[in-house]
C-alpha cells in the first residue's frame, strides 16, 4: 500500500483528473496534495465529491511531513509532458526516497537526470504508461466467457473511466463479480494493473486490448466492463477508441456523454448527437462483431440542478429509447439494473478456429 503525495501545482481543482479518480476510487492512502494556489484548504474543500481531509500544501518539502511513501504525478496533460517547472520538485521527492509513479507520456525513468538520482536514493519510478510487449491480435478474445461491456464516448474526459467503475460496484451490489479492466495510466494506478493502450504501437493495440481481456476472464468474472478511450470523431484520439471496440471484442456497448457539449476543445469539431454516436459505433462493428449500445450514462456535472440533471437524462431516454442516468449524482444502481438483461454473449461474424 502507497501513502501518496499528489504532485499538481495550479492544476488540482480543474485539470488533475488523474489525482482525482485515485483520490476517489483508488485504495491507496493520499496523504497530501502539493498545489501552491490552494495551499491551507483540505481536498474536499476544493472539490466536494471527494471524500478526503488531506491537507492541500505548497511544496513537496512541506508534504514530506506527511509521511508519504510515493510521489503521484497528479495530471495528464496533452502530450504528456512534465512541465519543466516541476522536475525540482520530483527531485525532491527522489532525494526523500519517494517512488515516483508516473502517467505522463514523458517516461520519466528514462531521464538521466531522474535516472541516476533514484539508483542514488535507492528508489524506483513507475512510468505507468510504458507498456509492456503484446502479441498481434489472434481473436482468442471472441472466445471469452464474460460478457464484454466497452464504455465509449462523446469526447475525451467525460468520464468512462468512472462510469465503469461505478457500474462495477453496482454489479457487485448485486452479487455479480464485475472485473473492472484499465486501459488509460488512471485505471492503472486505481487497479494496480493494466495497459495503456494509447501508448501501444498502432499495429498492436487491438492486441493489448485483447490481452487485457483475456486476463481479466482467466478469473471466471460475471462480467468484464472495459475502460473506454478517445471518441470516435476526436481529430486526435479516435485511433484508440478504434482499437479498443476492435480489440476487446465487447458483446454490448455503454455510451458516456457530457452535456450540455457541442464541440471538440481544441479543434471545434462538432459533438455528434445520440443517434450518430449510437449508429456510428453499432455500424463500424456490425461487419466483424455486432454490438448494441445499451444505454447511455450522461455526465451532468455543468448543470446545477438535481431537477434539470434528470430531465437531461429523460430526454436522452426519449431521443434514443435506451436507458439513462447519471450514475455519479444519482448512483449506479438503477442503470447497472436496466442494461444487465442486455449484457449477453455475442458472437463474431466468422469464428476463429
Amino acid at each position: 500500500m502507497r501513502r501518496y503525495l499528489i504532485l499538481a501545482p495550479g492544476e488540482f481543482a480543474e485539470n488533475a483528473k488523474t489525482a482525482q479518480g485515485v483520490i476517489r476510487y483508488g485504495t491507496d492512502e493520499t496523504v497530501a496534495v502539493v498545489d501552491p494556489m490552494l495551499a491551507g484548504k483540505r481536498v474536499s474543500d476544493v472539490v466536494r465529491h471527494l471524500a478526503s481531509a488531506a491537507p492541500i500544501v505548497a511544496t513537496v518539502a512541506e508534504g514530506l511531513a506527511f509521511a508519504p511513501t510515493a510521489l503521484l504525478i497528479g495530471t495528464a496533460p496533452q502530450g504528456g509532458k512534465l512541465p519543466p517547472a516541476w522536475r525540482a520538485e520530483v527531485l525532491d521527492a527522489i532525494a526523500a526516497k519517494l517512488e515516483i509513479v508516473s502517467g505522463l507520456h514523458d517516461m520519466l525513468g528514462d531521464d538521466a537526470e531522474f535516472a541516476a538520482a533514484a539508483r542514488a536514493a535507492g528508489t524506483r519510478i513507475w512510468d505507468v504508461r510504458r507498456p509492456p510487449e503484446v502479441p498481434l491480435f489472434s481473436g482468442e478474445a471472441y472466445g471469452v466467457r464474460a460478457p464484454v461491456l466497452l464504455l465509449v464516448g462523446n469526447d475525451c474526459a467525460v468520464g468512462k473511466m468512472t462510469v465503469a467503475l461505478e457500474l462495477c460496484a453496482a454489479a457487485r451490489d448485486r452479487d455479480a463479480d464485475a472485473v473492472f479492466v484499465p486501459t488509460g495510466q488512471t485505471g492503472i494506478m486505481i487497479a494496480g494493473s493494466g495497459i495503456s493502450v494509447d501508448r501501444v504501437i498502432s499495429d498492436f493495440a487491438t492486441g493489448a486490448a485483447e490481452r487485457l481481456v483475456l486476463e481479466a476472464d482467466a478469473g471466471a468474472p460475471d462480467l468484464i466492463v472495459v475502460e473506454g478511450q478517445g471518441a470516435i470523431n476526436h481529430p486526435a484520439y479516435a485511433p484508440v477508441t478504434l482499437a479498443l471496440m476492435f480489440g476487446s471484442a465487447p458483446d454490448a456497448l455503454l455510451l458516456v456523454c457530457e452535456v450540455p457539449h457541442e464541440a471538440i476543445p481544441t479543434f471545434g469539431t462538432p459533438v455528434l448527437d445520440y443517434a450518430q454516436l449510437i449508429a456510428m459505433h453499432e455500424a463500424l462493428l456490425a461487419t466483424v462483431k455486432p454490438a448494441k449500445v445499451v444505454g447511455i450514462a450522461l455526465n451532468t456535472r455543468a448543470i446545477e440542478s438535481d431537477e434539470d440533471a434528470r430531465a437531461a437524462c429523460e430526454r436522452a431516454l426519449s431521443e434514443t429509447g435506451l436507458p439513462t442516468d447519471d450514475v455519479v449524482r444519482f448512483g449506479a444502481r438503477a442503470l447497472f439494473e436496466a442494461i444487465a438483461p442486455s449484457l449477453i454473449k455475442r458472437r463474431p461474424l466468422a469464428e476463429v478456429p
